[in-house]
């Protein structure tokens, strides 16, 4: 099975700079606070720019900042509709329900929840160490290290034909 992944980087193979870039991924969600706004979609085009900007940095920076970026997807969703929501209501009068209420209770006990795995993984890539999601640390694991064809197939110089 270990032949279909490539190998896991140790915490002593990594540099500082490798690990600085894995911390940072998880520190995208306090984009949106960087710049002032309450707007969700601040924090997801944060995480995508740094995906994008980060993954060709080693696997270790590519795993994290994947992980980071698709953990923020339903994190964005869920805080967009109690935005929306929030902005109906505030601006058409729509009434105030229980229904909600209880939608920010759990969104607010949702992006805890995402705040503490972030702290977490954050403090784990500055260690050089590697830490999963639920749910979404497969994910990343599978899309990053398992091998492609394209990995095994050795490029070879040829003659012009």
């Amino acid at each position: 099975m270990s032949e279909q992944y490539h190998p896991i980087p140790q915490p002593e193979e990594l540099t500082n700079r490798e690990k600085d870039d894995a911390m940072g991924s998880y520190l995208m969600m306090f984009a949106s606070v960087a710049v002032g706004l309450p707007l969700p979609i601040i924090n997801l085009i944060a995480a995508i720019v740094y995906y994008f900007t980060n993954r060709s940095k080693g696997l270790f920076v590519h795993f994290h900042s994947l992980q980071s970026l698709i953990s923020q997807l339903p994190t964005t969703i869920i805080n967009a509709i109690g935005v929306f929501w929030a902005i109906r209501i505030y601006f058409f009068d729509w009434e105030l329900s229980d229904n909600f209420k209880g939608y920010i209770i759990m969104a607010l006990i949702f992006n805890l929840a995402y705040f503490a795995f972030s702290i977490v993984g954050a403090v784990k890539a500055k260690k050089g160490r590697m830490y999963y999601f639920l749910f979404f640390g497969r994910l990343s694991y599978e899309a990053v290290f398992k091998k492609k064809e394209s990995d095994t197939n050795k490029i070879q110089n040829l003659p012009p034909k």
